[in-house]
């Protein structure tokens, strides 16, 4: 009889999961498909990562992840003092408006106003749960192992997906 797959590096994992923050549910897979992800490749935070390894199909198990194994600590450097002329005018200058900007490359960067003041807008880098302490409950849906190119490329495919 074969050993049933167990969560390893190159397994591409189906996973339903709740994360709950501060007592308050932020994401969850349920009414949705589980999110799969190639194990080993660091496409999920690496705190949640390394508590799956030897996880089977069906077993579920409750994990705690400290800040620095999630979004890292808040960060003092993440916080960038802007022009108020240089927002358009349709943006509403409020404390925790979320906002895309580019950096000089053109990569798109999330940030949230911090704070207004008369010449200058605080934006906020930080990702939405840095400094917090993150709790999932998860759940293998299905494990099977990744192909060559999911290997190669460090992501999911999805069936007939040409990449």
């Amino acid at each position: 009889m074969d050993e049933p797959l167990e969560v390893q590096d190159g397994q591409v994992v189906s996973m339903d999961y709740t994360l709950t923050v501060d007592g308050e549910i932020v994401d969850t897979s349920e009414n949705h498909e589980p999110i799969q992800f190639v194990q080993g490749t660091g496409n999920i935070i690496p705190g949640l990562e390394r508590e799956l390894y030897g996880m089977t199909i069906g077993d579920s198990k409750e994990v705690s992840v400290s800040a620095a194994d999630g979004y890292g600590e808040v960060s003092d450097e993440a916080y960038v003092e802007v022009p108020r002329t240089q927002f358009p005018a349709h943006i509403p200058l409020e404390p925790g408006t979320a906002l895309q900007v580019e950096d000089q490359s053109g990569q798109p960067l999330f940030a949230r106003i911090d704070s207004v003041g008369g010449e200058t807008v605080r934006l906020d880098f930080n990702h939405p749960l840095a400094g917090k302490q993150l709790h999932f409950a998860v759940k293998i849906a299905a494990l099977r192992d990744a192909t060559a190119e999911e290997l190669d490329h460090g992501h999911v495919h999805e069936e007939g997906h040409e990449h």
